[in-house]
């Protein structure tokens, strides 16, 4: 199956199923770039996003929520305002309007568009031929800048704008975070919640949205730490799937290499930034990416944002669209701060006792969400090889719904029983099925990626137990119901496999 083929019936799987609806609202039309989550996609994204929290505080980072809008002097300091745009290109044809670099990557994958001027990207569209994918027509001879802020009006004459990402928003309150910090550097803060891009003609589906849902991380920390970074030692030997732009450049392929060897090749330029990145690594494979579809690619010297020491991209390998970046890690060094020390009017830094001298500290940002990683969580877990009988073979931590309880049939008090397991498994989330044959009924809990299927059939009158079903062999085993619901916890969290259960 083609990627176009796959993404199609992907997408009619989402919708099918109730995990994404849109573009949103539907009865008008729909918005691009704005969807709807159903109540299994919605259940699907708490659990990344719980699992994206459960690994930032297992690693010492703190929780805030910020505000979605700010002043227009906000995005003036952070640079938002001259410089978050997109080159935008017109159909002389239809009118239609595109975003450049998405247009030349989707026709030309293999060429590497990273910080090209808007000059060089009209000589690729003409030396490649590339046309309006709507109508075919030939594309304009000019590339305009498109900002892609929101704006929007506090009370009636403040100019302010929808946050276009939760990280400047996160920095804003530093003060604050060296008060709570006892002024003890570095110090780590986590914010997950609504941004909003006025992309130019969003596609590909969840990856580029309108509105959607980050979760960045930010690490606030001394230029002098990042050299001898307090945690480096006991993430030392990790290995990561490292791919250097000298690599890529070279036509090199990704290498497995441990932290300690990155940085001392010079791979990594320092021991905190390579302690972020293994937690950016622990966040996706807590998320339920298989190891072996992450690659972490370094931007090329022409990419870099002028701010920045160093940013590496998590890309994932989709089978909807193949490599594609889900997270970006970035150095942002003391520019922020800096910035807003410098627009604000107040002094954003705070006193080393090691150097005995005010600091600005800088600042090692993880930036993503959660709509990408559950996008890709349903394009790799989705499986539509038997027509007979598709899956979604999500981790079982992950899946929406964890059990489902079914009375073999509705009569000789096998319902009654069958709704009192389901009411002592409700910690799980698990519902009560009884529409339709049993085989019915096992075939719909495959499709929502259900984990377990707990049977109550005339057995279980005599015996105590009842049939459990693993969604991804299909194999059954008899659990005894005094023994079931710390069964169904183990195989849930993954202290015991389905097959122990048959020894």
């Amino acid at each position: 199956m083609g990627e176009n083929e796959y993404t199609k019936e992907l997408i009619a799987f989402m919708q099918e199923t109730g995990f994404v609806w849109g573009p949103s609202p539907e009865i008008y039309g729909g918005l691009a770039g704005f969807y709807t989550y159903g109540p299994l996609g919605k259940l699907l994204k708490n659990n990344v996003e719980n699992a994206i929290r459960k690994t930032f505080i297992e690693n010492g980072l703190w929780e805030v929520e910020c505000p979605i809008i700010a002043q227009e002097k906000i995005w003036e300091a952070s640079g938002h305002l001259t410089s978050f745009s997109d080159p935008l290109i017109f159909c002389t044809k239809c009118n239609g309007e595109y975003r450049v670099s998405l247009l030349i990557e989707e026709a030309k994958p293999e060429l590497e568009i990273g910080g090209l001027p808007n000059d060089v990207l009209l000589k690729l569209i003409e030396e490649h031929n590339i046309v309006c994918p709507k109508c075919k027509g030939k594309l304009g001879s000019e590339i305009t800048q498109h900002n892609l802020m929101m704006q929007t009006k506090v009370g009636t004459d403040t100019v302010a704008y929808n946050r276009p990402e939760t990280a400047t928003t996160t920095y804003l309150p530093f003060l604050r975070y060296s008060e709570f910090f006892r002024k003890k550097v570095p110090f780590g803060i986590f914010q997950i919640g609504k941004a909003f891009r006025n992309e130019i003609s969003p596609r590909q589906h969840m990856l580029r949205m309108r509105e959607f849902t980050q979760a960045e991380g930010q690490l606030f920390l001394y230029a002098h730490q990042k050299y001898e970074f307090e945690h480096f030692d006991s993430v030392a030997e990790e290995r990561l799937p490292l791919w250097p732009h000298k690599n890529q450049k070279e036509k090199l392929p990704v290498e497995q290499i441990s932290l300690r060897d990155a940085v001392e090749k010079n791979i990594l330029k320092n021991q905190a930034y390579a302690w972020t990145l293994n937690l950016t690594y622990k966040q996706f494979l807590g998320m339920g990416i298989p190891a072996e579809l992450i690659r972490f690619r370094q931007h090329s010297p022409e990419e870099l944002i002028f701010y920045a020491e160093d940013a590496w991209d998590v890309e994932v390998k989709l089978k909807s669209f193949g490599w594609t970046e889900l997270c970006g890690v970035h150095d942002r060094k003391d520019y922020d701060l800096k910035q807003h020390s410098k627009f604000s009017g107040q002094k954003l830094e705070i006193f080393d006792g090691e150097t005995k001298e005010k600091l600005v500290p800088h600042i090692l940002e993880i930036a993503f969400g959660s709509d990408r990683p559950t996008y890709a969580l349903l394009d790799i877990f989705y499986d539509p090889s038997d027509k007979e009988r598709k899956v979604l073979r999500l981790p079982h931590i992950l899946s929406p719904i964890k059990v489902a309880v079914f009375p073999l049939v509705n009569k000789e008090n096998l319902p009654e029983i069958a709704e009192k397991i389901c009411q002592d498994l409700k910690e799980f989330v698990c519902i009560y099925d009884k529409a339709g044959s049993v085989g019915r009924r096992y075939s719909r809990n495959d499709m929502r990626g259900t984990a377990f299927c707990v049977t109550v059939d005339f057995d279980t009158l005599e015996n105590k137990d009842v049939t459990v079903r693993d969604r991804d062999s299909h194999e059954q085993v008899r659990i005894k119901i005094s023994e079931l619901k710390e069964t169904l916890r183990k195989l849930i969290h993954g202290e015991i496999k389905f097959k122990d259960l048959k020894k």
